[in-house]
């Protein structure tokens, strides 16, 4: 258990910085006017979660799950949680859980933006 947070600990300390790096990297070859750094940190990140899912858990790799808390929970969720959204729909979809998939996608969107209007609309009035 210790070595596990320890390893999500440091995965995650490398993939914010690989996040930030990447942010940036793509701001200064495109420039701003679309959040270009997040879109591609999101699908380069759904890509490695499933290089990650199939090389470490899908093949059943021996020894494998030894390295899912340093590089999907860690690396990746400091990287981008959306990575961990895609692989949660593909099991969904996997398991023929049409519903339950659909549901999941447009909630998570969908709850994720209320959330952010939420939370700002609450910043605003605590604020002025």
């Amino acid at each position: 258990m210790q070595l596990g947070v320890i390893a999500v600990g440091i995965g995650g300390a490398l993939g914010a910085m690989g996040r930030y790096l990447t942010g940036h990297a793509i701001l200064r070859l495109v420039g701003p006017g679309f959040p270009w750094g997040t879109f591609a940190v999101n699908l380069i990140g759904s890509f490695l979660m499933g290089l990650a899912f199939w090389v470490l858990v899908g093949r059943e790799a021996p020894g494998g799950a030894r390295f899912v808390p340093l590089v999907m929970t860690g690396f990746l969720g400091g990287y981008t949680t959306f990575s961990a959204y895609a692989l949660d729909t593909h099991l969904l979809w996997q398991q023929e859980r049409w519903l339950a998939a659909a549901v999941y996608v447009v909630g998570t969107v969908a709850g994720s933006l209320a959330a952010l209007l939420a939370g700002i609309a609450l910043a605003q009035r605590l604020v002025e």
